[in-house]
């Protein structure tokens, strides 16, 4: 049987990494692609896949796009409006939400109100506005499903109908390509250093929330709405290696893990399938050369952007937004080498101070705040 797939936010890592997926399986037909501005890459991947629409945030790109694809059959939208409208084409079983940052929160609302499955890869979406998402999703009987490795690995280990005996949650962090340094170390860090992640192939912005362990508390909040599991119950360990990615604990003490090779085609293949699994190429996990598997505890006081996001989560409501948007500035403006790496958690937690917390916040409070906050952060830096 054919899914038929929306992919918004096609040329960025996840996204590539889905259509090199999608073009092995011939039961996946591509119904949209979407990007920010990336019209080079977008153009090739419309001739590939032949896809009934393209949408691109940026209008002028969009424009661009429009002459360049005017031997073909495809309707090229624009903004916001496109986006949206690429999200719930009437064709489509599935939509992949694969953009990095806020960008994806409207597009996303827009496919669960129409029915559509989700493959989620944008944290920010249950980050900034799981009270809104996950409510409606029960309401529309949306599937989402998780394509970030931890919360697929949850997911694949969270048996359904033991979810009242999940004891604890497991997430599992590398420690990024700077575990074991000192704060003093880490103001030497510039952005080329950051982005050597040791194990993952991801896009930047990721890369450098892994470095800073930023990530990991996006996770945590992610993972909170997405298995309906308190915080307090999920606990973060440094796992060097990579291989397990993550483990679920039960009441009578069971630990179930997912384990596999650093490979995020594997989740995301596994979310685009679901419930079924596809055979998969790649390297697999020799344990007698890997030896051995070790943890440790996170350094929340050198990374202190951890311990930021876990405050965030913790206070909830419009607070987990200023902690995701005020990193989205810090990130950017550390890659422009305007700021330190542990800059980067010194500007979430000025933010984060300056912040009135709203208990329940709209979708347009939430988008006001980030747009807020981002400005507040230009002027700071100026």
């Amino acid at each position: 049987m054919t899914k038929t797939i929306a992919i918004l936010g096609s040329t960025g890592s996840i996204g590539t990494q889905a259509l090199s997926i999608a073009a092995r399986h011939a039961d996946i037909r591509v119904s949209a692609l979407t990007c920010r501005s990336n019209i080079q890459l977008l153009e090739q991947q419309v001739r590939q896949f032949h896809p009934a629409v393209a949408a691109v945030l940026d209008e002028q790109a969009a424009a661009d796009l429009k002459v360049r694809l005017s031997d073909l059959p495809v309707r090229v939208l624009a903004g916001m409006e496109g986006l949206e409208e690429a999200a719930v084409l009437e064709e489509n079983d599935m939509v992949l939400t694969a953009f990095v940052g806020m960008i994806g929160i409207r597009p996303t609302i827009a496919a669960i109100e129409a029915g559509k499955d989700i493959a989620l890869a944008n944290k920010e979406t249950l980050v900034t506005a799981g009270h809104l998402i996950m409510p409606l999703a029960k309401r529309k009987k949306v599937r989402i499903l998780p394509v970030d490795s931890e919360h697929s690995a949850i997911f694949q280990s969270m048996e359904e109908r033991n979810r009242a005996c999940v004891e604890k949650l497991l997430l599992t962090a590398s420690g990024g390509p700077f575990r074991g340094m000192h704060r003093q170390q880490l103001q030497q860090v510039r952005p080329a250093d950051a982005l050597a992640h040791p194990n993952w192939s991801m896009g930047s912005k990721i890369t450098i929330d892994s470095a800073t362990l930023v990530n990991k508390a996006l996770e945590v909040m992610e993972a909170s709405w997405l298995f309906e599991v308190p915080q307090e119950k999920i606990e973060i360990l440094v796992h060097p290696q990579s291989i397990i990615h993550s483990m679920v604990q039960y009441a009578d003490g069971a630990v179930i893990a997912q384990l596999g090779m650093p490979d995020m085609k594997l989740p995301i293949q596994y979310a685009l399938f679901y419930p079924e699994r596809k055979a998969l190429d790649g390297a697999r996990v020799d344990f007698c050369a890997l030896g051995s598997l070790s943890f440790e505890r996170p350094d929340l006081e050198t990374f202190r952007g951890l311990q930021l996001g876990l405050d965030a989560g913790r206070q909830g409501g419009s607070m987990p937004v200023v902690f995701n948007a005020a990193n989205e500035a810090a990130v950017a403006a550390f890659l422009a080498e305007k700021i330190s790496f542990p800059g980067i958690w010194e500007l979430i937690e000025r933010a984060m101070k300056a912040h009135a917390v709203l208990p329940e916040p709209s979708l347009e409070e939430i988008l006001n705040i980030e747009q807020e906050i981002r400005i507040k952060i230009e002027e700071w830096l100026k």
